[in-house]
């Protein structure tokens, strides 16, 4: 092992250390990119590397929410590293989604909201999707309804419904992201929301709310009144 093989080698000891004794909280985010980093490549200093991806994506969150392949192109790096990425990506939205699978939804609403976040807040396209819900508020489909181009995703009323009345569901909740990361929402949005909430309501299906989620943070049509 030469000096700077020697070096990185302390360094990250010292980011274990930090990380054990101190939880998440105790790294900055580009020395948890870093240490994800080392995996791939154990034996470079990937503390600038870390901080030139973050930069190129503009963030922490949107390098997270990144295809491998951009990453890949982008930041001139391997699949390797790229999978270090996503991986880590993977295990926050499947841990985010535990805390909101077989309880109310309603009564977990920070849960959801982080959930949702870490899944759609950063993504550079659009993706619209149904949270059908049980008479007792509990999730019991999450469906991608579409995923669009930069700005824009289709939605039909008729194809929300049906989805709806297929897993027989009491409840929904309409979740889109704006890639602009500004989640305030846009008079399509609110005709769209309204139109969903009046076909459902002959079936006795109920619209609790639209989230949008953008990276500056989250909007509820519900919480401003306009549904």
């Amino acid at each position: 092992m030469n000096s700077s093989e020697a070096d990185a080698s302390g360094h990250r000891a010292r980011l274990r250390k930090r990380l054990f004794e101190g939880g998440p909280e105790a790294l900055h985010e580009h020395e948890v990119v870093e240490y994800l980093l080392a995996l791939a490549l154990p034996r470079r200093d990937t503390k600038p590397l870390a901080r030139r991806m973050i930069a190129d994506f503009g963030g922490f969150g949107p390098l997270m929410a990144a295809d491998a392949d951009a990453i890949m192109r982008r930041c001139g790096v391997s699949e390797n590293v790229a999978a270090a990425v996503k991986i880590a990506q993977a295990a926050a939205i499947r841990l985010l989604k535990a805390r909101v699978i077989d309880r109310p939804v309603l009564g977990s609403w920070q849960a959801l909201i982080d959930y949702l976040a870490a899944d759609m807040g950063f993504l550079p396209v659009e993706r619209v999707r149904v949270l059908f819900l049980n008479a007792r508020n509990v999730l019991i489909r999450d469906h991608l309804l579409s995923e669009g181009s930069v700005d824009e995703a289709a939605v039909y009323v008729r194809e929300v419904i049906r989805a709806a009345v297929d897993c027989h569901a009491t409840a929904m909740i309409l979740v889109h992201n704006h890639p602009s990361g500004d989640p305030q929402p846009s008079a399509q949005d609110i005709r769209l929301t309204r139109e969903i909430a009046d076909a459902a309501r002959p079936l006795r299906i109920a619209v609790h709310d639209h989230v949008i989620m953008g990276a500056k943070g989250h909007a509820s049509l519900r919480a401003m009144g306009l549904i």
